[in-house]
């Protein structure tokens, strides 16, 4: 019978004491945490036979950017696990409020999970304080929880995005805890073929216009040169009125309309 002696290990925090935006320290009465190291560690002995062939794989296309009248969020919808496409119809923009989105990249369950946990903790905090969370507090107290569960086998790659009183947002962070501010990011397997067109073609005060189109382009790309990313390709706008889905369109269609003469 297969060893579940791992479950009794004792928890451990890897992040202790971590305050959060809202004044509360993160502790293991929040949510409850997994007792194990992670899904592949946690198997491997039980699998010695067939551990060279065990590995967690995924892949995606995200991206999101700021410009001069907010941001655009844009994302693939093929969930793949391995060579296996699972799903062509995955939603990888989380909605957290009316002002806030996130991306999703690496286990799909984790970031849905989380997002949501996210996402009820910045109600909360508006109902605490009389006031929207912001979108760097937002992403403050995500990096605290994703903190607080380093080293349980996360695999978590997300952009926060949002409009606050300071204006357009976005942050990326990881299940390692990292969270940097930027103008441009790029999630995913098929991230080096967005940034290729990103980077040649970004500028912070380009047009509403000119900006859905470049985030569209940029993930029809991804899914054109990248075997993990597919299916739909879909557009999000972030501005002082909060988010709206601006486009879907079906990759194969993108394809012929961006390449007429291969019809």
């Amino acid at each position: 019978m297969m060893d579940l002696a791992f479950l009794d290990a004792p928890f451990t925090p890897a992040c202790a004491g971590t305050d959060e935006p809202d004044g509360h320290a993160l502790d293991a009465l929040d949510a409850a945490r997994p007792a194990m190291l992670g899904p592949q560690r946690a198997l491997m002995p039980n699998l010695s036979e067939v551990q060279e062939h065990l590995k967690i794989v995924h892949g995606t296309t995200t991206l999101a950017f700021k410009y001069k009248s907010g941001v655009v969020v844009a994302v693939d919808s093929r969930a793949s696990a391995g060579a296996y496409i699972a799903s062509q119809n995955v939603k990888k923009v989380i909605e957290i409020n009316q002002f806030l989105l996130g991306t999703m990249a690496g286990g799909a369950a984790d970031c849905q999970y989380w997002q949501r946990y996210l996402g009820m903790r910045c109600r909360l905090f508006e109902l605490n304080h009389k006031e929207r969370i912001s979108v760097a507090a937002a992403s403050k107290l995500f990096q605290n929880i994703l903190c607080g569960y380093r080293g349980y086998g996360l695999s978590i790659g997300t952009m926060v995005a949002g409009w606050d009183h300071k204006g357009p947002g976005l942050y990326y962070l990881d299940s390692e805890g990292a969270r940097i501010e930027g103008n441009l990011f790029s999630v995913g397997s098929g991230s080096l073929f967005a940034y290729g067109i990103l980077d040649s073609n970004y500028k912070y005060d380009m047009e509403f216009a000119d900006a859905i189109e470049l985030g569209r382009r940029a993930i029809y790309h991804a899914t054109h040169n990248d075997a993990y990313s597919g299916g739909t390709v879909r557009v999000y706008h972030i501005d002082g009125k909060g988010w709206r889905r601006i486009s879907e369109d079906d990759a194969t269609v993108l394809h012929y309309q961006y390449n007429p003469g291969k019809k």
